[in-house]
């Protein structure tokens, strides 16, 4: 292996760590806890090393939500039963993205809710975002004539949803029945 090669794999295996520190500490203390001084203590470099992989906080947290995305697609992807209806798929990926919502409530943060610099839906969108939004496309383009304006606006709903309940202004017993109010909504298109 050539030193260009070495070089490489030692920046990105910083990247890494830097990353994965982030997480952490997001998971265990807040988004509030996670500052490039204590990302470089915790990792154990100067400050200006992160700063030689990273521009600012933004951008560390845009990395981080590629992460979650590069999880999140997959997730809804293989929440579809097999011979699903259409409404089935559309309910399993609705409950598999609430579920991802609630279990991993950092990384969601970072995907939906912090300042990150990723840019939706325009010509420079990272193919990790488009792929995790066609995971939701896929079961919403049999109700709408717009699929791509129908899956923002079923995203819009779930992750309204999630929110709600996240910060305990809608009763968390009711997840299915609201899952269920949603994609019957959807699905109501098709019986006209």
């Amino acid at each position: 292996m050539g030193i260009s090669e070495r070089k490489e794999r030692e920046r990105g295996e910083r990247e890494r760590r830097i990353v994965g520190a982030a997480r952490m500490l997001a998971e265990r203390d807040g988004w509030a806890s996670v500052t490039v001084r204590r990302l470089a203590q915790e990792i154990e470099y100067s400050q200006p090393v992160l700063y030689a992989h990273f521009e600012n906080r933004d951008t560390i947290v845009g990395a981080v939500a590629l992460q979650g995305f590069g999880e999140l697609g997959p997730a809804l992807r293989a929440s579809v039963r097999p011979a699903a209806t259409p409404a089935e798929a559309m309910e399993d990926v609705a409950i598999a993205y609430l579920a991802f919502a609630f279990e991993r409530p950092a990384l969601y943060e970072a995907m939906f809710t912090l300042p990150t610099g990723l840019r939706f839906a325009k010509s420079d969108t990272p193919q990790v975002l488009r792929e995790t939004f066609g995971s939701m496309l896929v079961v919403v383009e049999p109700f709408c004539d717009d699929a791509e304006l129908g899956t923002e606006t079923f995203w819009a709903a779930l992750h309204g949803l999630a929110e709600l309940e996240r910060h305990g202004r809608i009763r968390a017993a009711c997840r299915e029945q609201r899952v269920r109010q949603v994609v019957s909504m959807f699905s109501a298109k098709v019986a006209r």
